[in-house]
């Protein structure tokens, strides 16, 4: 049974796998970290190893915690991947992005594949079918474009995420939903257009909080999974006991 432990920039994403199969998912803010992971330890006490992930902070206590409950890898730049790493700066590639990487890259085997995260930041990654990573994008995610027509603005309200909203906005608010929600969706069916122009046989994955939202919206065929990087940890565990 293993722990796939995912910390992001605002939250933290835990899921328990067990052959594969993914038995529960758990979400929480940092500062609940610490009673959460009691109640998972307490509640599956048969884990026999964790995998864990960061591109946020987490309190020392709590992972020392985790670290005195059972085994556990922490994914960094010197971890084996199943992937030839090609960006120019390898070692300022985020771990998740490397993390997703690694999960197209097993689960969709000798294909082209293109990641995108839609979360706080939308991320762009391709793996060719040689599976050697090219590199990518990075845009600001749908919250981040929010706050900035608030913070940069003196008049502009700041608004969240609706799903009530038109191609033409008839009033401040919808004109900024249709600004923020369809810049996103054009932006996306963007690259995807270009990507594909360069490879016929594209297999697109689509992940992160956002992912479910956009997916319903986009006229591309996409495999939407907002989990895919939890699921990607438990591949990634599986290939590390294979390659040690």
């Amino acid at each position: 049974m293993l722990l796939t432990i995912d910390i992001g920039n605002t939250r933290i994403k835990v899921a328990v796998f067990e052959h594969n199969k993914q038995l529960e998912y758990f979400i929480f803010d940092s500062e609940e970290a610490l009673k959460n992971f009691e109640n998972i330890f307490k509640k599956y006490s048969q884990l026999e190893k964790i995998i864990l992930s960061s591109v946020g902070k987490l309190d020392e206590n709590v992972l020392n915690y985790i670290k005195s409950k059972v085994s556990i890898d922490i994914v960094s730049h010197q971890s084996k991947f199943p992937f030839k790493n090609l960006y120019a700066t390898p070692e300022t590639l985020g771990i998740d992005r490397m993390v997703l990487a690694a999960g197209a890259t097993l689960q969709f085997p000798n294909q082209n594949r293109l990641v995108i995260d839609a979360g706080t930041c939308i991320t762009y990654d391709y793996i060719n079918a040689k599976d050697e990573y090219l590199g990518g994008a990075i845009s600001p995610g749908l919250s981040i474009r929010y706050k900035s027509l608030n913070n940069y603005t003196s008049k502009l309200p700041l608004l969240t995420l609706n799903d009530d909203f038109e191609i033409i906005g008839d009033s401040t608010k919808s004109a900024i939903h249709s600004g923020v929600i369809n810049g996103v969706i054009f932006e996306i069916e963007g690259f995807i257009s270009q990507y594909s122009l360069k490879n016929q046989d594209l297999t697109i994955i689509l992940t992160g909080g956002d992912a479910d939202f956009l997916a319903k919206r986009l006229k591309n065929t996409i495999f939407a999974n907002s989990n895919f990087l939890l699921e990607s940890l438990n591949l990634l565990s599986l290939y590390f006991n294979k390659n040690d």
